[in-house]
């Protein structure tokens, strides 16, 4: 085997076991200080990775750092996918449609202006700048209201439009990038696209969920008892793959296939007893690993020079982005949805719970890639977006919801 080869899986290994010892270490500090773990991992990350200590560096992994973004995006949707009830995201399905799209566009527009005064760049970059940033983050909105005890229709409200407003952006984003380049824009086209990719994951989802869950549960076809957790992660890989060759979304259709292991009993599907706690178990342990690993190779590869260069200016505008930006369209929207009866309590929680991370992560790496002009100075802010959001308004949400009374007692956990 090539030496080179050897030395290379030697030093992934000596990473991934840093990075885990430091994720444990990290975990048990932030339940007793009160900050969410992933601020604390990508302080890590930044701490040991090449802009300080340089303990570690991911540079020469980009193939294995991609798998693990995209993977841990997936299986952390497919876990807010189980926590979602068909009855109540029917109640509030306008509210989510309306968020996850006109929400994003609003937000990308609000934040582009802002950002165009301040940098003085551009307008249609800073328009991208505004559409990178624009979407949720399900990685940490997921785990952090899975904890919290607050109305089954916010706490579904909040997930489900984590899930479906990355589509969105993602769209957002490469529409202005093709502008950029000297395309046009069309609306028609625009949500074309849309449809294609969120409906076509949606779509995928179904029956990939369908056939994996149909394989593992009681019955003729389940040829595969006893491998729950197994097979949800078959399912959740297959349908990302199948999702990316048709040009869908492949996170949607990971939620979806979440969606429907966490709705059985609508489909007819009788789990095997015990099943469910066994994959439940399995899936905390997945869930735990991939958060550190996605959150920590985040601050490795942040670039602390670009970051410290822009500080002032993006501060500004995040601050923007925070108390303007998101308010703005939360309230252009959420009020329209009569049907889902919101409270002025729920709809200002609302215009607080806009966490940044993986996914605009994601994509201002691939500007960067694209060497797409100020692609750096979009990276810069994104970071310090995750960052500010991560910190103040993640560690902040059981707080607001107990001031404004949005606290429920526990309800029985769907399976």
């Amino acid at each position: 085997m090539d030496a080179n080869v050897v030395e290379q899986a030697n030093n992934l290994i000596r990473i991934l076991a840093i990075i885990i010892f430091l994720g444990i270490v990290l975990t048990k500090i932030s339940k007793r200080i009160n900050i969410p773990d992933v601020v604390l991992y990508i302080a890590a990350g930044i701490i040991v990775g090449p802009s300080v200590l340089n303990i570690i560096d991911f540079s020469e992994f980009g193939v294995i750092n991609q798998v693990i973004l995209a993977f841990g995006a997936a299986y952390i949707l497919f876990d807010g996918g189980r926590e979602i009830a068909f009855n109540v995201l029917n109640e509030v399905k306008v509210t989510i449609g309306l968020l996850a799209t006109v929400g994003v566009l609003i937000s990308t527009v609000v934040t582009g202006f802002f950002a165009w005064q301040i940098f003085h760049i551009d307008f249609i970059y800073a328009l991208l700048l505004g559409a990178v940033i624009a979407s949720t983050d399900p990685s940490v909105l997921v785990p952090l209201f899975k904890r919290m005890n607050i109305s089954p229709k916010l706490k579904q409200t909040i997930i489900a439009e984590s899930a479906f407003n990355d589509a969105a952006g993602a769209i957002i984003t490469f529409a202005i990038v093709g502008i950029a380049a000297g395309g046009s824009f069309s609306v028609g086209g625009s949500l074309l696209d849309l449809l294609k990719t969120a409906g076509g994951g949606i779509l995928v989802g179904a029956i990939v969920g369908y056939i994996g869950n149909k394989l593992v549960c009681e019955g003729k076809f389940g040829v595969c008892r006893g491998f729950t957790a197994e097979m949800a992660i078959a399912a959740v890989l297959g349908a990302y793959v199948i999702s990316d060759l048709i040009g869908a979304s492949g996170f949607m259709a990971a939620f979806t296939v979440g969606m429907v292991s966490g709705n059985k009993s609508i489909f007819k599907l009788k789990a095997m007893e015990g099943s469910d706690e066994a994959h439940e178990q399995f899936k905390d342990v997945t869930i735990s690993l991939v958060r550190m690993l996605i959150f920590m190779l985040l601050g490795v590869q942040m670039n602390f020079g670009i970051i410290s260069q822009y500080w002032g200016e993006s501060l500004i505008v995040i601050l923007t982005f925070v108390f303007l930006a998101r308010p703005i369209s939360v309230l252009l929207t959420v009020p329209f949805d009569r049907k889902a009866k919101w409270n002025i309590r729920e709809i200002a929680y609302l215009c607080w719970t806009r966490e940044t991370g993986v996914i605009p992560a994601a994509l201002a790496g691939m500007l960067i890639t694209m060497k797409i002009p100020n692609a750096e100075l979009i990276s810069a802010v994104t970071s310090m977006a995750i960052i500010i959001t991560l910190t103040f308004q993640a560690s902040t949400a059981k707080y607001l919801a107990k001031v404004l009374k949005l606290e429920v007692k526990p309800t029985i956990k769907i399976q």
